[in-house]
C-alpha cells in the first residue's frame, strides 16, 4: 500500500486543497504540520527548500499544482481525456501564478510585512480583476457547474478553495462575482469533504 504524507505548516494555505482531495477520496495519509518557527530548522530538508512537498513512499513531489495533478491522475479526477487534462492543468497554473501575485498582500495582511493596505489596493483587487473573470468564463463554458464540461476534477480543489480564501478576505467578492462564490459554496457542499470540515470546524 502507497504511504503518503503531505508536509505544510499548519495552516490552510496552498497545502489545504491536496488535504481535500485525499479526504474526498477517502485516501489515509500523514497530514504532517508545523509551526513557523520550526521552519528554518527543517527547511534544508525539502526539495526546493519550499512546501508543500508530498512524500510518497519516501519519495518528495513539491509544488501544489504538480502534487494535485499527480493525485487527480491516481483518483481518476483528471478528466475524461488527455485535453480536459490539459486544460485543468492550465488552470491549476494560473492558480499558482495568481497565489504568488498576491502572497505579498497576504503576508501584510497577517502580520509578516508592512503595507497592509496599500498593497490591498496595489495588489490584491487588481490580482482579483484580473484572475477571477478566467474562472467565471470557464466555469460558464463548462456547463457541468465545475471547470471541466466532464465535472469534478483536481483543479476544482484548487479554484474552489482560492475563491473561499478571497470571499473570506473580501466581502464584496460575493456580489461582484455571485457565480464564482455560489461555486465554491457548492464545492465545499460535497458530501465526501463532510467529516473532514466538520472536524475543521
Amino acid at each position: 500500500m502507497v504511504k503518503y504524507k503531505l508536509n505544510y505548516f499548519d495552516v490552510a494555505g496552498r497545502a489545504e486543497p491536496i488535504r481535500l482531495l485525499f479526504h474526498y477520496n477517502n485516501q489515509p495519509f500523514e497530514d504532517f504540520r508545523f509551526k513557523k518557527d520550526e521552519w528554518p530548522k527543517i527547511k534544508s530538508k525539502y526539495i526546493f527548500g519550499k512546501v508543500p512537498v508530498l512524500e510518497v513512499d519516501g519519495k518528495q513531489l513539491a509544488q501544489s499544482g504538480a502534487i494535485l495533478q499527480f493525485l487527480g491522475k491516481k483518483f481518476g479526477l483528471s478528466g475524461k481525456n488527455e485535453w480536459e487534462e490539459a486544460k485543468a492543468t492550465e488552470i491549476i497554473f494560473l492558480c499558482d501564478e495568481m497565489g504568488y501575485t498576491i502572497e505579498p498582500y497576504i503576508d501584510a495582511k497577517f502580520g509578516f510585512r508592512e503595507g497592509n493596505e496599500k498593497l490591498r489596493k496595489d495588489v490584491f483587487l487588481p490580482a482579483i480583476e484580473r484572475y477571477f473573470p478566467i474562472y467565471e468564463k470557464r466555469l460558464e463554458e463548462s456547463n457541468s457547474g465545475f471547470i471541466l464540461p466532464s465535472g469534478l476534477s483536481f483543479v476544482d480543489f484548487s479554484v474552489a478553495h482560492l475563491i473561499k480564501m478571497m470571499n473570506e478576505m473580501e466581502k464584496d467578492l460575493k456580489f461582484k462575482y455571485p457565480k464564482l462564490v455560489d461555486y465554491s459554496k457548492r464545492f465545499y457542499s460535497l458530501p465526501q469533504l463532510k467529516e473532514y470540515l466538520k472536524i475543521k470546524i
